[in-house]
């Protein structure tokens, strides 16, 4: 619920600048999320302590919460928009950035060694299982991912379609960090073989 409180306003209001909803139909829908996103938290497993990507499913809850209370939903490109600018308010602004003065140390090559070695979709389908692979020049890595839990939540809703429109976040908050440029070619949402996140070190970026 701590997560509700930090990001129910910004959906809020964001159902009014970017979708063009009323005041008091934005009110509405998030009144109605506010009980479907608790329904949607409750039934989701317990992850692993050493699992990094609980926020990520906690996140698409909130999304999937406040779809599922919109009597009409936008196309992916609006609803990606949305998405985007409801979560980049000031405290992920500053998330951001902070791990961004950590992005390429050791602690980060570490932790995602780590991550790639929990595996923990094996154990719950709501979590993620990827790949750490090092660039060969040096110039930064990509994690590539096999199964994706927000995949898997938002087919069992019914909003497997409107997955794509998460995609995009990946993008906003690797700029709003400074050290790296995001690059991808393939999402398993929109059917490709794997979700490839890559972090290309800016110029003077050691």
């Amino acid at each position: 619920m701590g997560m509700w409180a930090l990001y129910k306003r910004s959906f809020k209001n964001r159902l009014v600048s970017v979708l063009g909803f009323s005041t008091g139909e934005a009110a509405r829908v998030a009144a109605a999320a506010k009980p479907k996103y608790k329904e949607i938290i409750a039934k989701l497993p317990e992850f692993e302590k050493e699992d990094r990507f609980k926020l990520n499913i906690v996140n698409c809850a909130m999304f999937a919460s406040f779809l599922l209370s919109m009597e009409r939903k936008p196309d992916v490109g609006r609803l990606a928009d949305l998405y985007a600018k409801a979560m980049m308010n000031a405290p992920t602004r500053l998330f951001c950035r902070m791990e961004g003065k950590s992005k390429f140390s050791e602690k980060d090559v570490a932790g995602m060694k780590a991550t790639a070695a929990l595996k923990a979709a094996d154990r719950n389908p709501y979590s993620w299982n990827m790949e750490f692979l090092p660039y060969e020049d040096g110039s930064g890595y990509e994690a590539r991912f096999s199964t994706c839990g927000i995949c898997t939540l938002m087919k069992e809703l019914g909003l497997y379609e409107l997955v794509p429109a998460m995609c995009r976040l990946d993008y906003d908050m690797t700029r709003a960090g400074g050290a790296a440029v995001f690059v991808r070619e393939f999402t398993l949402a929109s059917g490709g073989p794997y979700c490839d996140c890559g972090y290309k070190k800016k110029e003077g970026k050691k």
